[in-house]
């Protein structure tokens, strides 16, 4: 849920014309018991997950700007959802542009 809050609002802010000298996007892992990344999980994946974790990533430098946690994970296996989440992120990006293009070229 504060993947898609984050998501949300970036929209939000795009769509009413605010000036940002970068875009931003949430995305949620979750590393199952096994250590296998979950790319947004749903909430029973998260249940059974022992760690979720959600990044706020720029879209100029691919930087986090806040992550939160909830459970245990490792500094390798932060690395990986981190990494994960910014491959991720890219196709959010892509996604706004799309919308953005779509919204403005209609006549």
């Amino acid at each position: 849920l504060l993947s898609c809050c984050l998501n949300a609002a970036c929209m939000g802010l795009l769509d009413a014309g605010l000036p940002l000298s970068s875009l931003f996007c949430g995305v949620t892992c979750a590393l199952d018991p096994n250590g296998a990344i979950v790319l947004d999980p749903t909430t029973r994946q998260e249940q059974e997950a022992r760690a979720v974790l959600t990044f706020a990533i720029d879209s100029a430098e691919r930087k986090v700007l806040t992550a939160t946690t909830k459970g245990s994970c490792s500094v390798e296996e932060m690395q990986q959802c981190l990494a994960a989440a910014q491959r991720a992120a890219d196709t959010i990006f892509q996604f706004y542009r799309d919308s953005v293009r779509r919204r403005y070229s209609k006549s």
